[in-house]
């Protein structure tokens, strides 16, 4: 067998280093061009904050993520007691009626906080800054599903 010489090995490697860059190099892009950013996104890094509202956001934003994180933990809790009930049963029993109804009200009460959210971002912005927010968040709740 004969050896491959060393310009061959590293042109293969050089090849493959390549591609592989390549590769990463088109599913980023591919990723960004399908990327809508994120309200968070849109505010932080297009609306051209001051310091001074940088500050306001980021004191909403803390304390939005306390009642966020709770409201989170109270759905997993419905869930876990929606699991428990159906093991128990397999129908669709009080037990498992009470769970669904937890679960709707912490559902119900996490979209009101996320709403009050979003409008107590909004009475930071100035005008101009409203009508993009505004339009951004007009998208996110009309968005079809993918």
């Amino acid at each position: 067998m004969r050896r491959l010489s060393r310009g061959l090995v590293l042109t293969v490697l050089l090849a493959v280093l390549a591609g592989a860059g390549g590769a990463g190099i088109g599913a980023a892009y591919v990723f960004k061009a399908h990327h809508r950013p994120s309200l968070h996104e849109l505010v932080h890094e297009e609306l051209d904050l001051s310091p001074a509202q940088e500050r306001q956001l980021d004191a909403l934003e803390r304390d939005f993520a306390v009642r966020r994180r709770a409201r989170e933990a109270e759905l997993r809790a419905a869930n876990a007691q929606l699991a428990a009930a159906i093991q128990a049963r397999h129908d669709y029993s009080p037990q498992v009626q009470a769970a669904v109804e937890r679960f709707d009200q912490a559902m119900g009460e996490l979209q009101k906080e996320t709403v009050q959210h979003v409008l107590a971002m909004r009475k930071v912005l100035t005008p101009q800054q409203a009508a993009k927010f505004d339009r951004k968040v007009s998208e996110a709740l009309t968005e079809p599903a993918s």
